[in-house]
């Protein structure tokens, strides 16, 4: 079993690295939990390490977006560790996605996938946003700032549902910052907005994008069009927008399709 090296550990966040010795470096962020408080025992990503890569796992043990008391050591240790590879990409969902985004540039980022990433926790900057405000209350805004610690040429794709309209808000604001990061809008995913993806098959084929060198937006959003067509849950997301806006006919009919594609139906 390929066993990690331990690049950091304290109370609050932790940093696990496989294969150390390898030429290049995928990063993954473990995500927003719901019961949140211990660190899981970080595996590998074969199909990057099976290809030369390196692979760097980063958790926090709470909810608080990576921001703590601990940040300004951790990302001292990732830049320490991660300057001598050639190539560092990265794939965060929610809560990793931000913080691929607040540590692109300690980790040396030049592609990261982020789906249905935030942009802030603090209600001065995203009043509108109150999903999280059980986890803002300790937010430092100053040392969570993406435009203060982030990589600015920083390359990828940021993956969001625009029907979502807080996740669609935090996209456009990432953007501002992050110009060389493409907004691939996966209408009726959900958040995160790789859940049609998952449901397709599809996700292998959305981290091979970094696999080879460059993150294609289109064949991201071609992904999703091809998984839409027999996933449940997109035509079940569809119907409760339609519904939303009063488009009856419209909701029948992609309540409908949903319940024919469910698992088991054909075989009603």
């Amino acid at each position: 079993m390929l066993e990690p090296t331990t690049v950091f550990v304290g109370d609050l966040l932790r940093a696990d690295l496989f294969n150390a010795s390898a030429d290049r470096l995928f990063v993954t962020f473990r995500q927003r939990l719901a019961r949140p408080g211990a660190f899981d025992a970080p595996r590998p990503v074969r199909s990057f390490v099976a290809r030369g890569y390196a692979h760097l796992h980063l958790q926090a043990r709470w909810n608080d977006w990576y921001i703590n008391g601990e940040t300004a050591a951790f990302e001292a240790a990732l830049a320490a560790v991660c300057g001598r590879y050639s190539r560092v990409v990265g794939m965060g969902f929610s809560m990793g996605g931000y913080a691929g985004l607040r540590f692109s540039a300690a980790l040396g980022l030049k592609h990261l996938i982020a789906v249905s990433p935030q942009f802030t926790l603090s209600p001065r900057v995203l009043p509108q946003d109150r999903r999280y405000r059980d986890c803002a209350g300790g937010f430092d805004g100053a040392l969570g700032d993406l435009a203060s610690h982030g990589r600015r040429a920083l390359a990828g794709a940021v993956l969001f549902d625009p029907f979502k309209p807080m996740d669609l808000l935090n996209a456009r604001m990432i953007g501002a910052v992050f110009p060389g990061l493409a907004l691939c809008r996966l209408a009726g995913s959900g958040h995160p907005a790789s859940r049609v993806l998952r449901e397709g098959g599809r996700f292998a084929a959305l981290q091979r994008q970094l696999l080879h060198g460059r993150v294609n937006p289109a064949a991201i959003t071609g992904l999703h069009r091809d998984s839409r067509r027999h996933s449940p849950l997109y035509w079940t997301q569809m119907a409760e927008i339609a519904g939303r806006h009063g488009r009856d006919g419209l909701a029948a009919a992609a309540r409908a399709r949903a319940t024919a594609l469910a698992p088991g139906a054909r075989d009603a």
